[in-house]
């Protein structure tokens, strides 16, 4: 990716909302006696070494909120350097999923999307997905490919529930798409405001966990971002 740095964006109350309503309203996909399961998908080159730290700590949240619903599983995913890329084991630990994030260094490198999408394909026709999240801050590769994959999500249930770091209006455009066609959502989001994404992912890992009905009884009882749910949920 490119060395340039990039100014963070910051989430406006409407694009929040327009995130968690889009998250409130995507179906359920969760078997009923079964874990939920959750892809965690981050660009781990040179520029988002900041928030991949901030991520290491917040992902303990996510299986924090969701014990109650019966656990989540959840696969750390992650791309870097010179086409590295690694899908590591489905995790319901939360220190065993700490010590995978804080053992991974951030390397510079070209992003691989496409690779995220295939893996989420393929990984979920072996056994349904809940969710996708990704967090990335800038898109180096073809738009088109990575709709046609996002497409194929869609028709395979697997909502993309897309983060954007930083200015990148080129990623911007192609994140929007990529959670469209899959049936997900997209959000900016300030990296400077770690409470913001923490509030963010644990509302995408709840619902991955328990389904609408769970997100809107964790948004009752939260406040922040989170709390802007309770009237958009029938």
């Amino acid at each position: 990716m490119t060395a340039d740095k990039k100014l963070p964006s910051t989430s406006s109350g409407a694009e929040v909302d327009a995130f968690l309503k889009k998250v409130a309203a995507t179906p359920s996909v969760r078997t009923p006696g079964e874990r939920g399961r959750l892809i965690f998908a981050m660009d781990a080159t040179a520029s988002r070494e900041p928030t991949w730290d901030q991520a290491s700590h917040i992902q303990a949240r996510m299986f924090q909120e969701t014990a109650a619903l019966g656990g989540l599983d959840i696969q750390l995913v992650y791309y870097r350097g010179f086409g590295e890329f690694d899908a590591g084991p489905w995790i319901n630990d939360p220190d065993a999923m700490l010590r995978r994030m804080t053992g991974v260094f951030c390397l510079a490198g070209h992003t691989q999307i496409a690779k995220v999408l295939k893996h989420a394909v393929e990984e979920t026709r072996r056994r349904k997905v809940g969710a996708l999240v990704f967090v990335g801050d800038c898109l180096e590769e073809d738009i088109d490919r990575l709709g046609h994959l996002a497409g194929e999500l869609g028709l395979l249930g697997l909502p993309c529930f897309m983060f954007h770091e930083g200015q990148d209006a080129i990623a911007a455009k192609a994140f929007k798409q990529i959670a469209r066609l899959s049936g997900g959502a997209f959000c900016p989001f300030d990296a400077n405001a770690p409470q913001q994404l923490r509030d963010l992912l644990s509302a995408v890992a709840v619902y991955a966990a328990g389904g609408r009905k769970a997100l809107a009884d964790y948004s009752q009882k939260h406040g922040g971002v989170v709390r802007r749910l309770t009237h958009q949920i029938k």
